[in-house]
């Protein structure tokens, strides 16, 4: 497959993401608090700072976590002031569901790199477009693997907001949250910019291609050999 998507690498765990860095295999980093949480971070800033130093020519999203923005502005403002690519990440509402939209406008208008997250409906994208500045670099991260989770086919929304986007020549679509390969196709089909994907994930994408009647024999192969390494016996 022609893979003209960007693929960025989801996760908190620096080796891995030096690892990807070094290799070629990804075009950018994501992360986010629970990730960081769960990959044993407890320095939130040292952690970024090193990630920075170590991948400085590459875009890497770090995400506010206040409740009050003021308080998620006064955070930005120091996410970027950490040099690098970086991006500021910050979720489409509060906890309590009011939007950030003005606070997008008001960085967005003062050239700071975005990454709007936590989106799941056309009407938050339609909100980022209207509050993003048009020369301000802005990554729009909707949450297509979540939508499926609910059993509805994200691939018409995420159609529909790219062409809601269209209109800022800076900004990308993300399709967020993937749950399979086959997702870096569809992406890529409805013209999505970047898909964001774990390491796991990312290491499937080297099966793009694969004779499916040699994967189907490995296949075989596999299950008799973990049959044997087990000591399965019937008769």
């Amino acid at each position: 497959m022609d893979l003209r998507i960007k693929l960025f690498q989801d996760g908190a765990e620096l080796d891995k993401m030096i690892a990807a860095r070094k290799r070629g295999l990804v075009d950018g980093f994501t992360t986010n608090p629970t990730l960081m949480r769960k990959a044993g971070v407890s320095d939130y800033k040292d952690f970024a700072q090193r990630v920075i130093a170590a991948i400085p020519d590459l875009p890497i999203s770090f995400e506010v976590f206040s409740d009050d923005f003021d308080v998620m502005e006064r955070e930005a403002r120091e996410i970027a002031s950490w040099g690098g690519e970086t991006y500021i990440k910050i979720p489409i509402t509060n906890t309590k569901g009011v939007s950030a939209a003005p606070l997008i406008r008001k960085l967005s208008a003062e050239g700071f790199s975005l990454n709007v997250t936590a989106i799941l409906t056309l009407d938050q994208v339609a909100a980022v477009a209207s509050a993003a500045d048009a020369d301000a670099r802005t990554i729009v991260s909707v949450f297509a693997g979540r939508i499926a989770d609910t059993g509805v086919d994200p691939v018409p929304m995420i159609t529909k907001a790219v062409a809601t986007l269209k209109a800022l020549p800076k900004a990308e679509l993300l399709w967020a949250s993937p749950r399979e390969v086959l997702n870096v196709v569809q992406a890529q089909e409805c013209g999505c910019h970047i898909i964001t994907a774990t390491p796991d994930l990312i290491a499937k994408v080297s099966l793009f291609g694969k004779d499916l009647s040699e994967y189907s024999l490995e296949t075989v192969k596999m299950f008799h050999e973990d049959a044997r390494a087990a000591g399965f016996k019937l008769v």
